[in-house]
């Protein structure tokens, strides 16, 4: 108990560091498949169709081989709880778009959308979206055609080709995001 405070926790010099950075690389069996490694730890993960590349393209179906920061978290707030994370967190609502519309002044951002106009829902039926990583991708500034929505996402069961982004079971956001400094940034190799 001597490294313990009064109520049981760590001493704030004892707590785990918080993780600057995480990265990301793909496996030699798989360029669709890799790993993620935050810390000492290492988790699969899908990449796009296209495994990773240098030059993303929108549609190609690449990952980004690229340092991404990490930008805000996005939550279905009706189907999983409040995540816990130093990143901004957003929840999910009904009208909540990605624009991959290169023609779209809107284009690589986050726009209101009426259901059923096409765009790149946030709110899916399936489970990818429950929680949404926004990676710094393209943004700063934006190029239009270079590529849209790069997310860390829930991975398919088998962690089947993204279209481009980074998937990872759902347990793994759990143990990872609450350890995330705020500016960490994701290093895709």
């Amino acid at each position: 108990m001597r490294n313990r405070d009064r109520a049981g926790f760590p001493r704030p010099s004892e707590r785990p560091r918080r993780l600057s950075g995480l990265r990301v690389f793909a496996s030699v069996r798989d360029r669709r498949k890799g790993f993620l490694v935050a810390g000492g730890a290492a988790f699969p993960c899908a990449l796009g169709r296209s495994g990773i590349g240098t030059l993303k393209r929108e549609g190609d179906g690449r990952t980004p081989r690229a340092e991404l920061p990490l930008r805000r978290v996005f939550y279905r707030a009706d189907r999983i709880g409040r995540p816990l994370s130093l990143q901004p967190l957003r929840i999910i609502g009904p009208r909540d778009a990605w624009c991959d519309d290169m023609a779209d002044r809107r284009y690589n951002r986050l726009i209101d959308r009426p259901p059923g106009e096409a765009e790149e829902r946030l709110t899916r039926d399936d489970p990818l979206y429950d929680v949404i990583v926004e990676l710094g991708w393209n943004d700063a500034p934006i190029v239009r055609g270079r590529g849209s929505a790069i997310f860390w996402h829930l991975a398919r069961p088998g962690f089947t080709p993204t279209a481009g982004c980074v998937a990872v079971e759902r347990h793994v956001f759990a143990k990872v995001l609450p350890r995330l400094a705020r500016r960490c940034v994701m290093r895709i190799l």
